[in-house]
């Protein structure tokens, strides 16, 4: 039992930690929740968003060696979209992974905030940025999305207990699962994502999965330490998925 109260202690203290050095320390403000099930009402709630119709796979470098990602826009059409379309910016390139966590348990590798370019900014102060939108001037956040297993359509800002929904979500936090990460408030992810390093199922319905490491989780994402940089970033198959409205294009 006093095991059982420890790992659950443990699990608790993990996921306040994720809370707080999430993508975004700024306040965001807390936008409306929803859980939209037409796809009219999403595109019109959307439409500025990047979406990705269906499946991509990049393949990204760090360390000289490459990391296989199979993007699933079908599950997760916003997330993987905004994830493609800074792919095909060259955000990711250069960016720096701040945080890793291994110790006392396996835990993630995050990365992907643009303020890591700069050379002169230590690891400890990274964490809080995201990526600002040229069309807009402005950081771009997208909605938390997670969808649950039988549901047509995600859930939009909000968790599945948020939101009331029992069914585990599509997408589960299982090992190599790449996820978005985020502040407090559920519509504040931008650009910075994690792999998962091992099974985390009490992140399940919290935050948004948007793919998977198909290639390149033991040899590479395991051996991944705070301050190695992504070399870079290539859409392989599956950009004709992406869908950006018109007055996004930067």
């Amino acid at each position: 039992m006093q095991r059982k109260i420890s790992q659950w202690l443990l699990s608790l203290i993990i996921v306040v930690t994720l809370l707080v050095t999430g993508c975004t320390a700024t306040s965001v403000p807390n936008k409306e929740v929803s859980t939209l099930s037409s796809q009219t009402t999403l595109d019109a709630k959307y439409s500025s968003l990047p979406q990705l119709k269906g499946k991509a796979t990049v393949v990204m470098t760090v360390n000289s060696s490459p990391i296989t990602i199979e993007v699933d826009g079908i599950n997760a059409p916003i997330t993987a979209g905004n994830f493609i379309d800074l792919v095909q910016k060259g955000v990711y390139d250069g960016l720096v992974f701040h945080r890793v966590v291994r110790e006392p348990q396996p835990f993630v590798v995050q990365g992907g905030d643009p303020q890591s370019k700069d050379l002169n900014i230590p690891l400890n102060n990274l964490g809080t940025g995201g990526f600002i939108d040229p069309t807009t001037s402005s950081e771009r956040y997208i909605p938390l999305e997670i969808k649950p297993q039988d549901a047509s359509d995600p859930v939009y800002s909000n968790t599945l207990e948020e939101a009331g929904i029992a069914q585990p979500p599509v997408l589960p936090h299982t090992r190599g699962a790449v996820a978005m990460a985020r502040s407090q408030f559920p519509d504040s992810a931008s650009s910075q994502f994690y792999f998962t390093l091992t099974d985390l199922p009490f992140l399940n319905g919290n935050y948004a999965v948007f793919g998977y490491v198909t290639q390149g989780m033991k040899e590479v994402v395991d051996n991944i330490e705070a301050g190695d940089r992504i070399e870079s970033v290539k859409i392989v198959e599956g950009l004709e998925n992406l869908t950006i409205s018109t007055s996004n294009e930067s």
